[in-house]
């Protein structure tokens, strides 16, 4: 390749390295030669080269990624939900808008007497379950009911001799999936079955906490990854439940609560979706809409892994106040070019173990290709917190781990007990708040 002529003499050359991660194997895939024009007419031409070719590579090795379409039984259900809620009412009053703010339909709910929201929740159960400002009570309640059905309705599939052998243990895996959310004392805030599914679970009583965590997790969520026996804390309920423990070793008198949020459509697998942020854009308006609904007046924490911190980053600028801190780690960016751009209140940290591997996927933002800025490069301005132990993208949640003992200090508001990414101690200079609930 004669790159002489490619670029003029002015141009500064950079080489980018694309790589993409698959099942933990890096592989090279290609090597892009950019050039960074000062003032020269030909800048776009060249950004666009580098978009097209990112493409190239991800269609080349991963292809589109494309999300799983509903069963037609669970799309019928979900049309059949909406339209009995559109036409339902309470005595002589219709039902809110499913897309009302979630103070309108608080207000709602906490108008009716309770056996009115009860039966709301009996034959309403999936469009209440996911309804934003319902009372969590009642959201449990109309989930295990969804649950009890889905359950029901898989138990057929699993005898249906036209499955496919992938369709049949597809099957089975979602019959232990919803069984084991049925499990006595598990809070499930939002439960969804249709395509990979979305779920959301509580543990610890939100209605009492002082201060809420919510877990965001990043590609391959869904369903039947909520929540596993091996590499336990590389899922979220796994990390949900770390999170819980650490914090309630670390202030046992502060009352927590932590959100397994698995309630957004993820990307699937290492591909075109993971490198936009079209999930992402649609995962964040949920995340808003749940931190403006949560009861109370406790403080709420944002714990976004990997492409988690996208839908975190996208979400910024709309949180409520009572976001008081978003913390990202193993992030592929937040569609920002720093801190100040994300347009929140909220302190942003950012922590990334020495051998995780994103750390070798390309910090850009070209034509939507890519989620910008590295958010623990110094100049992005995130608080930097020490990593320590966790071995790897999968390894935040571990406990024994720096980056645990961190998330956990930061979800209580212990920040003068947080380790920095480096000695002097600056992540922790500067912040407010630090101590009050």
């Amino acid at each position: 390749m004669r790159t002489a002529r490619l670029f003029p003499a002015h141009a500064r050359r950079t080489v980018i390295y694309v790589t993409v991660d698959l099942g933990g194997l890096r592989r090279l895939l290609g090597c892009l030669v950019v050039t960074s024009l000062i003032a020269s007419p030909t800048l776009t031409v060249w950004r666009t080269m580098l978009a097209l070719s990112v493409v190239f590579v991800l269609l080349a090795t991963t292809g589109w990624t494309t999300e799983q379409r509903p069963r037609d039984g669970v799309r019928d259900s979900w049309d059949t939900a909406m339209a009995s809620w559109r036409t339902g009412r309470i005595g002589a009053r219709t039902l809110p808008d499913p897309a009302s703010p979630p103070t309108a339909v608080a207000a709602f709910f906490a108008s009716l007497k309770p056996g009115q929201r009860a039966r709301l929740a009996d034959e309403h159960p999936l469009v209440v379950g996911n309804l934003d400002g319902v009372p969590v009570a009642l959201r449990y309640r109309a989930n295990q009911r969804t649950l009890n059905r889905a359950l029901a309705a898989e138990r057929v599939r699993v005898e249906d001799r036209r499955l496919s052998a992938d369709g049949h243990h597809e099957a089975v895996r979602r019959v232990h999936r919803f069984s084991s959310l049925m499990s006595d004392g598990r809070q499930i805030l939002a439960f969804d079955p249709s395509g990979n599914g979305r779920v959301a679970e509580v543990f610890g009583d939100l209605e009492k906490a002082q201060r809420v965590s919510v877990v965001v997790p990043g590609v391959d969520t869904h369903l039947l990854t909520f929540q596993k026996t091996a590499r336990r804390y590389t899922a979220p309920v796994g990390m949900a439940e770390s999170l819980y423990a650490a914090q309630r070793e670390a202030a046992p008198d502060i009352r927590t609560a932590v959100i397994a949020w698995a309630d957004y459509t993820a990307p699937t697998g290492v591909g075109m979706d993971a490198a936009t942020g079209r999930l992402a854009a649609d995962g964040a308006v949920r995340l808003v809409s749940l931190t403006g609904a949560l009861p109370g007046t406790s403080r709420v924490s944002l714990f976004c892994h990997s492409y988690g911190s996208v839908v975190c980053g996208l979400a910024a600028h709309r949180l409520p106040e009572r976001v008081t801190d978003i913390a990202v780690a193993g992030s592929p960016g937040m569609r920002a070019e720093n801190a100040a751009a994300l347009g929140t209140r909220a302190q942003v940290w950012a922590m990334r173990d020495a051998d995780d591997w994103i750390a070798d996927v390309p910090y850009l933002d070209v034509g939507g290709l890519g989620h910008g800025a590295d958010p623990v490069a110094p100049e992005f301005g995130a608080r930097l917190l020490s990593a320590d132990g966790a071995a790897g993208h999968g390894g935040y949640f571990v406990p024994g781990t720096d980056s645990l003992r961190n998330f956990a200090d930061i979800g209580v508001g212990a920040y003068d007990s947080v380790r920095c990414a480096d000695a002097d101690g600056i992540c922790r200079s500067g912040i407010y708040g630090a101590a009050s609930l």
